[in-house]
């Protein structure tokens, strides 16, 4: 492998500098999008239960203990209960902007590296097709001992561009879908969060 990528020419090496820098933000992403990862469903109950229990002042403890952006947004939303559940509403909506900001922060970097890796492969193509045909006109033969050396530079680049690209992009769907299924976790339990709120605050005559 390394004689094959030494082979591929001076293009090799930021292609290879690009590679570094997208898994350095996809591990990021990895342990960010790991650590925001809760059981959504258990948490509500949890916070519904010490709302009845032991009151907002409880639950907002509750939810500064817990990681992720669901709580976060609890955090903001119960911060606001004194105001009225109108309030809380909008505390939630305005923390789960925030936190879906969050979540998405770093991608760009990766749509760089799916991007610039192949161009900088098919770049190195060119100038392997160009050192090809300069072998020719020095040499006024078009053997393929001749022109072996630039079509394998070529080839070699696009090669390399295209498997990183490749494996960024897997690790950018990856993310997608778990940033997806967060943000939904997120608004479907600060919904079910504002419904009890409404319950609590204007409780069914009986």
């Amino acid at each position: 492998m390394v004689n094959y990528f030494l082979a591929g020419g001076l293009f090799m090496y930021p292609i290879l500098g690009f590679f570094i820098f997208g898994l350095a933000f996809a591990f990021e992403r990895l342990f960010t999008l790991t650590m925001s990862s809760i059981n959504t469903k258990k948490f509500l109950k949890e916070v519904n239960e010490t709302l009845e229990s032991g009151g907002v002042d409880e639950a907002i403890e509750l939810c500064n203990k817990t990681r992720g952006p669901v709580a976060e947004i609890f955090h903001a939303g119960l911060n606001r209960m004194h105001r009225g559940v109108a309030e809380v509403e909008k505390a939630i909506q305005n923390a789960g902007s925030l936190e879906m900001a969050f979540l998405e922060k770093n991608m760009i970097w990766l749509n760089v590296t799916i991007t610039v890796a192949p161009m900088l492969g098919f770049t190195g193509t060119v100038v392997g097709m160009i050192k090809a045909f300069d072998d020719i006109k020095k040499m006024n033969n078009i053997s393929p001992a001749v022109v072996a050396d630039g079509i394998s530079m070529a080839l070699l680049t696009t090669a390399f561009g295209l498997v990183v690209a490749i494996i960024i992009s897997f690790f950018q769907s990856f993310f997608v879908s778990r940033i997806d299924k967060l943000i939904l976790d997120m608004e479907e339990n600060s919904v079910l969060l504002i419904d009890h709120l409404v319950e609590l605050e204007n409780p069914k005559k009986q």
